[in-house]
């Protein structure tokens, strides 16, 4: 490993350390179930709040239980239900297809790899990421806005695409840690490092992060 990952990965560790002390019930922001409740859930959270999703979904999933009850919506049906939810009309079709592809090719279950759950429709390594490390314990980074931005700014990625940050952060995050780094990361992300303007004076890792003194 260079020695520049090295003193990454010391530092991710002193990191993650403190930070799961300062947020030791950092977890999931979705409510669900299940891995099916989870799976739809992610996939309508892009650019929509967990909140907004939570607010439409808990209920929605105590009428349709599983993917072939979804299926029995129609598209427009569909579209009432999720009428709040950001960009409701694209989703509803990439909601009705991922269940289509569920009950046709996996039986009605989701499936536990990247690869599988990658071919859905609707889905991305984000999406599969959260399911994987949230419903079958697999080593996953959840690079959603908030971990994206605060892994930049404490210098553990140099890139700005998810996958890549995604990569990046597999290189110097162990794997049994790495659904834990994704949690504290992301409520770091909501409570103090916030987007325009991060609380650096009530940073917990102020002194690891070389992005504090310019927003100070």
């Amino acid at each position: 490993m260079p020695k520049d990952q090295k003193v990454k990965k010391r530092r991710a560790s002193k990191i993650l350390e403190i930070l799961s002390e300062e947020y030791p019930g950092a977890g999931c922001h979705l409510d669900y179930n299940n891995p099916f409740e989870l799976l739809i859930s992610t996939l309508l959270a892009a650019q929509c709040t967990d909140e907004r999703v939570n607010a439409v979904m808990v209920p929605l999933y105590k009428k349709y239980k599983t993917p072939a009850d979804f299926l029995t919506l129609t598209q427009g049906g569909l579209e009432h239900e999720l009428r709040s939810i950001n960009f409701f009309r694209n989703k509803t079709k990439s909601v009705l297809n991922c269940c289509a592809a569920l009950v046709n090719d996996h039986n009605g279950q989701v499936p536990g790899t990247m690869n599988e759950l990658t071919k859905l429709a609707g889905v991305g390594r984000k999406t599969a990421n959260v399911v994987l490390g949230n419903c079958f314990g697999e080593p996953a980074i959840m690079t959603d806005t908030h971990l994206n931005r605060v892994s930049q700014r404490l210098g553990l990625t140099d890139n700005d695409k998810p996958e890549k940050i995604e990569m990046d952060l597999k290189e110097i995050i162990p794997d049994d840690l790495q659904v834990k780094y994704s949690h504290v990361i992301g409520q770091h992300g909501r409570a103090i490092c916030k987007a325009k303007k991060p609380l650096c004076t009530e940073c917990v890792v102020c002194e690891l992060c070389p992005g504090c003194n310019s927003f100070k």
